[in-house]
């Protein structure tokens, strides 16, 4: 019973010196540079918005804030990277929704319960595209071709196990058989039915507003229930009587889980005022992927939600 007494009273102990720790390292948090962990390539649609923030986040904390990128594994490399670092606050990392998938597909070896969700800062539903001299004029002609020829048309993605590929699959299994062909590099992506390696691309407007702005691409389909604003002219999937799952891109800032409750509030309301700014309004009206920041429980219930529709569309 002594020894059990002393056991006990020794955890008491530690408990309250690692109480002590975290409250010193709260309260004089920050005080030196945080590191931004991207999870995926230079110029993609992660990277672009990991840096953006990343900026405008110098001057709300005070502090620097530079950028690794940390790409493989549909980001499970750089979030690899963000959970084994120290729950401390000063190693911040972006979580997005293809990686989010890609957990459900039993890629990687993360899970919602390892991070905690700053704030979803961009959500935006996914199109797919042609280059401007494609045979295909409008989505009834893509569908129509990809039912009669099955297997033939080819579509750049992000990866198997994302949305990109949840959205080939429930597509082929109504009928409308295209082959998903995966690029790592954000850059090959775009690219890839300019140069002819596929017909099509699958993804968010904002990451190929350049293609869209310059007129090499056309938007032909919008996975979604509604038109997109900035896309009157563009059908939907819902009006074309595809069943879908709705599953918009979103991408979010993130920390390892056990990051105290104090560090990640200063966190969480940086990330919010960040959004507010001219800057970030600006740039997130150019990506077509404004919205107001959720945050605390209802961000992470928004992962657990993605992640669980990801896994039921995966398992039918």
């Amino acid at each position: 019973m002594r020894k059990l007494g002393r056991f006990a009273f020794g955890g008491v102990l530690v408990a309250g010196a690692f109480a002590m720790a975290n409250a010193a390292i709260a309260q004089d948090y920050p005080n030196r540079p945080i590191e931004l962990v991207v999870t995926f390539g230079p110029g993609g649609g992660a990277d672009v918005m990991g840096r953006q923030l990343a900026q405008i986040l110098e001057t709300e904390l005070g502090v620097s804030i530079p950028v690794t990128n940390v790409a493989g594994a549909s980001g499970n490399a750089g979030l690899t990277r963000l959970r084994t670092s120290p729950a401390d606050g000063y190693t911040v990392g972006t979580l997005i929704s293809l990686t989010v998938a890609s957990w459900a597909a039993d890629i990687g070896d993360n899970t919602p319960e390892d991070f905690r969700v700053l704030a979803i800062v961009q959500s935006t539903p996914s199109f797919l595209y042609v280059a401007a001299d494609s045979r295909f004029e409008t989505a009834e002609q893509l569908l129509d071709y990809a039912r009669d020829n099955p297997g033939e048309l080819t579509v750049a993605t992000s990866g198997y196990g994302t949305q990109d590929d949840v959205a080939l699959i429930t597509m082929a299994e109504q009928g409308f058989d295209m082959v998903n062909v995966p690029f790592s590099a954000p850059g090959e992506r775009y690219t890839a039915p300019l140069g002819g390696h596929t017909d099509l691309i699958y993804e968010e407007p904002g990451d190929v507003v350049q293609f869209l702005e310059s007129g090499e691409y056309r938007p032909l389909l919008i996975f979604s229930e509604a038109r997109h604003p900035e896309f009157p002219d563009v059908p939907t999937s819902g009006e074309l009587g595809l069943n879908m799952v709705y599953l918009n891109t979103f991408r979010t800032l993130a920390v390892p889980a056990a990051t105290p409750e104090d560090v990640v509030a200063r966190l969480e309301a940086a990330v919010v005022a960040a959004t507010q700014t001219d800057a970030w309004q600006a740039f997130c009206a150019q990506t077509y992927t404004c919205l107001e920041p959720v945050t605390g429980e209802a961000a992470q219930q928004e992962i657990l939600t993605f992640f669980d529709a990801i896994a039921a569309q995966l398992e039918d």
